[in-house]
């Protein structure tokens, strides 16, 4: 790979973190779908398909294409990785290798993950763990999307900034509790899979509980925010995600989980990650001051 072109993909380095942004929120909703449609085991072994083959065949049929889909967009994610850490290194930037090196690992720890859970025959406590990481990685996409825009931006102190933690933590707690919930379901991926043994009743309430926290907390960091502020506008898209996403989340209940409103749910907790981290970084990441110009310090120092 020539010079020129490796310059060149330091100059895609912020079009490469929206891809991988992207991409970790496809492989979000693609692994819902798999789950949605009873393909969990449509390729049942690791890493191949069959026994015999890494791609399905014959008797398979439609489940086994679902999930050998997702299998394949792995690969697709496991490019944009590579591409954004190649891009991010010629920069020259520190923060940025570091955060491309982790959105690269997280590909084969994702891909092991997804090997587990076949092998364990959809375990829901690993299938659980499985969409926390893609989460997870979606929050540090957005972080590298910041530091590409910001790279001098410096953490912050105080009560607002404690706030915004607070929220992001509840947010967390209340993504787990969505893959509990998920686990206590009838969705298993699978129509012979064990479910996690919780009552789903009591389960969802818990996590509706969680909910009311979160979006009583995202409103008080709204007010705490200073209107026409980035801070502020973070602060409302993520109470308008929390929203809409809530509104998902109780019709898919009183109407029996149908699938296509699970998986908007699905995807609405993806967005819930980008949003969450996006507002905290918003709050608690400054610019870093101004350097004062030579000419100014040495007037001063003439004084």
């Amino acid at each position: 790979m020539g010079v020129n072109v490796l310059d060149k993909m330091a100059r895609l380095v912020r079009p490469l973190g929206w891809a991988s942004l992207v991409a970790n929120i496809a492989i979000v909703v693609t692994g819902g779908a798999v789950r949605l449609t009873g393909s969990g085991l449509g390729c049942p072994t690791w890493p191949r398909c069959t026994d015999e083959s890494f791609r399905p065949h014959g008797e398979l049929e439609l489940h086994a294409a679902i999930e050998f889909g997702n299998r394949l967009l792995t690969f697709v994610l496991a490019a944009v990785a590579i591409a954004t850490l190649v891009a991010a290194w010629r920069t020259g930037r520190r923060q940025l290798r570091v955060l491309a090196l982790v959105l690269a690992l997280g590909v084969p720890f994702q891909a092991l993950i997804g090997g587990v859970t076949v092998l364990t025959d959809l375990n829901p406590w690993i299938v659980s763990l499985h969409l926390l990481l893609s989460m997870a990685m979606v929050g540090v996409a957005v972080l590298f999307l910041r530091r590409v825009d910001d790279p001098d931006a410096v953490w912050t102190r105080g009560r607002t900034q404690a706030l915004a933690w607070i929220t992001f933590a509840s947010t967390w707690v209340v993504l787990y509790l969505g893959t509990v919930v998920t686990g206590a379901g009838p969705h298993a991926g699978d129509a012979e899979t064990p479910r996690n043994g919780l009552d789903p009743l009591q389960i969802s309430q818990l996590h509706a509980d969680s909910v009311f926290l979160l979006v009583g907390l995202t409103v008080g960091l709204v007010l705490a925010t200073r209107a026409g502020t980035p801070a502020r506008r973070a602060a409302v898209v993520l109470l308008g995600v929390e929203l809409g996403q809530g509104v998902i989340g109780f019709v898919q209940y009183f109407t029996d989980l149908p699938e296509i409103l699970v998986g908007a749910h699905v995807l609405g907790a993806a967005l819930i990650s980008a949003a969450a981290t996006w507002a905290v970084l918003a709050v608690v990441l400054r610019p870093a001051p101004a350097p004062v110009p030579a000419t100014r310090v040495e007037a001063t120092a003439s004084r």
